[in-house]
Parts: structure tokens; sequence; C-alpha cells
């Protein structure tokens, strides 16, 4: 019976975001990351307000100074002005403070909240989500992309307020003070805000090269040192050298172009500067020598000037942080908005002890196909698995044969719901698994495969990985099972010797029988062995065949193999070509046939 499996669960293959962010989305996004200490951007709005407030008076606590204490010969008024400077000094000092401590403690959790979520997100999504994306360029999104975020949402907000708040502050005293003066000042705004936005034209796209560069260093980086030992033995390290070279090159371009709209745009800021503050000497110092003017005035004025200039130089520098941040956000929101292939329907259930039958009922697989296409019309080619129809028993033992790309490691994926057939349907126990959730699904199975994958950790903790409640007499027991213990026992911490990253510490076969034994200990009631034995030495393999006949027995087990010895151990042999199941039976019964199989043992037995 063929039955298509369109849409149960399944999006395989499916890329699906929600469109280009817009600026809205993004600033409503932000803002929830800000949500859950609402109560101390409040105190820090109050602490932005105050140090904003104190840093207006000083320039006209110097005017008052010079006009109604100096130039009045009035000691007592010059006495009352400095304990007044003194005073705000003090508060301005201690508003500072605590805003850079609220800043910096917001910053220091929103960016801690942020890694967790896009964390999270990452344990979410599936298989071959990881297949299609560079490891480099999701350590990125963790890192670096992460980290430019954190400046603009930890330094930017309240950037962007507090010189805000200033600005207007300044606006409204320089008015007050000779509107007249403050006019001229004015006169240079119209050439700040063109200069600005020529600036904003070009630096955007800027900006996002740079996030782009980086995230690609970061790739060839991560690739490189994970893939050390292949770089090594091939002699390949000049041409890696060289690709680090041309992407550090380009790196620099990109981050030279930024160079020079920042060389550019911040001295003409600078010279606008300049010209306004020259404007206001000249005229306030006629005005003044006529009389028409106090000097204090003139002072005062020309201490607003710098405090008028710089939240619009600030502003303008905070755009930069403000692209940066943006290109930033794209990345980590297309992340975001990735959606895993697979995911638990909304009626799945855990499935409770499995008794492990398994059931290929017209099983169609393609890595190339869309979740929900059906496959209609695709070449024989495309198809990974095709038309599989298979039953597995409780406690058989069931090899999967074939050569290389006939769809082994397929069907095991399959099995493990890493993806979903685009038709037909993969059943445990009866029930598809689109039905169960797959954690509880995953909980009980257990997949060895072609090299052991350790993390960083002693031996006793990647034993204890499905299990980390283990207690310490049955983790000796598991690896006791697998013939590990020899080799154990020899090291200088024993069980509880550091492996090192992957594993390094330990050779191909005594990370395997570490996996080995790390099954065992998770007893799962379907076993899963992917070319589990074809990368360890002949002793290793004589040690893990002892024994699989304990792993093997009381479960449903998949043995994927080239290995004659773990072949003909095998309940029944599924050979599969291209795709297609071709031959089923014993060893015996296939040889006698004179089919496929027999052709492979040929070729295997030379």
């Amino acid at each position: 019976m063929s039955t298509e499996n369109r849409g149960a669960g399944s999006t395989q293959g499916n890329r699906r975001f929600r469109g280009e962010p817009g600026r809205a989305r993004k600033v409503g996004w932000v803002l929830g990351l800000l949500r859950p200490y609402r109560l101390r951007i409040v105190a820090t709005f109050f602490a932005v307000v105050a140090a904003s407030l104190t840093s207006l008076a000083p320039p006209y606590l110097a005017g008052k100074a010079i006009d109604s204490g100096i130039l009045a010969d009035d000691e007592a008024a010059l006495i009352r002005i400095v304990v007044a400077f003194a005073v705000v000094t003090v508060a301005f000092a201690l508003a500072s403070y605590a805003q850079s401590y609220l800043v910096g403690w917001i910053g220091t959790r929103v960016l801690q909240d942020l890694r967790e979520q896009v964390f999270i997100h990452l344990q979410k999504l599936s298989i071959g989500f990881f297949t299609r994306n560079r490891p480099g360029a999701l350590i990125s999104r963790m890192t670096n992309d992460i980290e430019a975020l954190n400046q603009l949402i930890s330094q930017g907000i309240v950037t962007l307020f507090s010189n805000l708040l200033t600005l207007v502050g300044v606006v409204v005293v320089l008015v007050l003070l000779d509107w007249r003066l403050a006019l001229i000042t004015f006169a240079v705004l119209p050439l700040l805000f063109i200069t600005g936005m020529v600036f904003r034209a070009f630096s955007a796209g800027a900006f996002r090269e740079t996030r782009e560069r980086i995230s690609a260093i970061t790739s060839h980086l991560q690739e490189t040192i994970s893939g050390v030992r292949v770089v090594r033995s091939f002699g390949q390290e000049e041409r890696h050298m060289a690709r680090m070279e041309e992407l550090n090159q380009a790196n620099r371009e990109a981050n030279m172009r930024t160079v020079y709209l920042n060389a550019s745009y911040f001295p003409a800021t600078e010279l606008l500067t300049a010209l306004g503050t020259s404007a206001i000497l000249l005229y306030g110092g006629y005005q003044a020598i006529e009389g028409q003017i106090m000097i204090g005035v003139v002072v005062a004025f020309i201490g607003y000037l710098q405090l008028f200039f710089d939240p619009i130089q600030q502003l303008a520098q905070l755009y930069a942080t403000y692209q940066q941040g943006m290109a930033a956000l794209d990345k980590i929101f297309i992340l975001l908005d990735t959606e895993p292939d697979v995911v638990d329907a909304p009626d799945s259930h855990d499935p409770g002890s499995l008794d492990g039958r398994i059931e290929f009922e017209a099983v169609s697989f393609s890595y190339g196909v869309e979740g929900d296409d059906g496959g209609d019309g695709l070449p024989e080619t495309t198809w990974a698995v095709r038309d599989i129809d298979l039953t597995i028993e409780p406690g058989q033992t069931v090899a999967l044969v074939g050569s290389t790309g006939a769809g082994k490691s397929t069907m095991a994926k399959l099995i493990t719901r890493f993806y979903d057939p685009q038709i037909g349907r993969v059943l445990i126990d009866g029930e598809p698994l689109t039905g169960y959730r797959q954690r509880s699904l995953r909980a009980q199975m257990g997949i060895v495969p072609q090299e052991g994958f350790l993390f960083s950790g002693t031996i006793s903790e990647n034993i204890r990985f499905g299990r980390p409640d283990a207690p310490t007499d049955e983790v000796a027991a598991a690896a006791a099972a697998v013939g590990a213990r020899p080799f154990i026992e020899r090291l200088p911490e024993g069980i509880e010797t550091e492996v090192g990253e992957r594993g390094v510490q330990l050779s191909a076969g005594q990370r395997q029988l570490v996996s080995f034994a790390r099954v065992i200990l998770a007893s799962p009631r379907i076993l899963i062995l992917d070319e589990a034995t074809s990368s360890v030495d002949v002793q290793t393999e004589r040690t893990i065949e002892a024994a699989l006949d304990r792993l093997l027995s009381d479960r449903t087990s998949i043995v994927i193999a080239h290995r004659l010895s773990t072949i003909q151990r095998a309940d029944r042999i599924v050979v599969l070509d291209h795709g297609r199941i071709v031959e089923t039976g014993s060893h015996d019964e296939l040889l006698s046939k004179g089919g496929y199989y027999r052709h492979l043992y040929s070729a295997w037995t030379g």
C-alpha cells in the first residue's frame, strides 16, 4: 500500500523564512529582549536623564561665575556658584556611574539570553540543516554577530536617548541665552544633515559586507582546525594558508571601506563644528565689545557648542554601530527564522516501551525534494531510496548491504526520523513515526556510527552520555561488556581519564569501544550500527565482535556493514542497489541464489 506522506509533520529540505525582516520587526524583537529587565531599564532612564541634565549646568555656571562673580567683584556670589558647580559635578559623576553600571548589567544579561536563545533554536533544528550549513558560519552567528548586536543594544540605545536628550536641552538653553547666536549655530545643521545622509548611503553595504567576511574567515578557520590531520597528511598547508590570506585580504578590503568612510565623515563634521565655533566667537566677541552681550554669555555659549556638536557626532558614529548591529541582526534573524525540517505533530505522544517492530511501507525519499512536493516526475537517480517495503520483527538483526550510495545509511536515518520520507510511511510497533515525539522515540534508539564521536570530558562521562545518572558500577560493567576494560585500566586515571576534544587522546579503536559501551549502558530497544567496525584495527574488531552477541540480543538491530563476520551474524540480510531492495534472505540462501549478493560476496572475498 503506497501512502504519500504530505505534510504529516514533515518539511524535509524546506528552508522556510519569514522574509527579509523589516525595521519595525527588528525593533520589536530587540525590545522583546529588553522586556524582562524593564525595571532596571526604568532606573537606567532616570540615570540617563539625571546625567544629561547635570551635564547642561557647568557652561551656564561658568558664565555666571564670570558675569556675576568675577566681573561684578562679588566674592560671595562666586563662592555660591563654585559650590553649585561642585554639587552638579558630583551629581553628574554619580548619575554617570549608575548609567554605566546599569547599561553594562543589562547588556550582559541580554547577551546571555540571546546566546541561549540561538543555541536552543539550533538544538531544535533538524539534521538536514547542519548538512546544508557550515559549522564555522553557525559559530560566527553565536560569537561575532551576537557581539555586534550587543554593542547596539547595550550602548546604542542609551547613546541615542542620552544624546537626543542632551541635544534638545542644549538647543533650549542656547535659545534662552541668545537667540541670535543660536541661529548662527543652527545654520550648520543642514550641512551636518547632508553629510550624515551621504555617510549613511555609502556605509550600509560596507558594514554588511564586513559581517559576511568575518563569517567566512571563521568558517575557514573552523574547518582547517577540525581537519588539521587531513591537511597535514596531504601536505596542503600552503593551500589553506593561501585561502586564509585570500579571505583575510577580502576582510581587510571590506573593513578599509568603512575606514575610508569614517576617515572622511568625522573630520568633515569636525570642520563644520569648527566653522560654527569660529562664527560664534566672531559675532559674539563683536557683540561683547559693543556691550550688546555679557562676556559670560559668550563663554557659556562656547561651552554649550561642544555639548551641541558632540551629540551630533556621536549620533553619527552610532549609525556605524547601528549598521553593524543591523547586519548582524539580519543573519541572526535568518537563523532564528529557519524552521526544523522534521517537527512533532500536535497530537504526537510518548511511545512508551517499544517492542521494536519496524515497517517500511512503499517508502521513497530524496534529499533534494521539498517536503510537500511528493516527488512526482523525478528521475530515478534523484531518489536515495525508492519503493521500499520491508518489515523487521522485534528482536531481529537485519544487515543492510550494498555498494556505496545504495541507500543503506538513508534507511537508518529514516528509522531514527532524522528525515521524513516524501512518499510512504515508516512505522514502529504499528504506528507511523510522525505519531511519536522525536525525543522520546530516539531515547529508545542507540546509534553507533562509523567513527565514534566523544565529547570533551572523561571516559566515564562519555559512557554515561545517554544515562547521566547511571551508577559507577553499571558504567564499569558496560565498559567491560564491550572489552574496553583492558585499555581503560592501562590509562593513568583509568575510567576518569580525560579524552580531549572529540576524543583525540584515544585511538580510533578506543573511541569506538567507548561508543559501544555508551550504547550498552543506554540499553536501547532499537540498535543501529552504521559501519561501526569499519575504521578499527583487526584486534579491536575482534574485541567488538565478541561483544556483539550481547549487544544485539533482545533488541531489534539494523547493521550496516561490509565485514562478512558481522553480516553472517544477522538473522536476515537485505540487499540494496540504487535505492531499491533487490534481494532478502539469509547468507546461505542469498549465496545459493547466485544474484547480486553473491556478486558482492565474491568482491569481498576476492
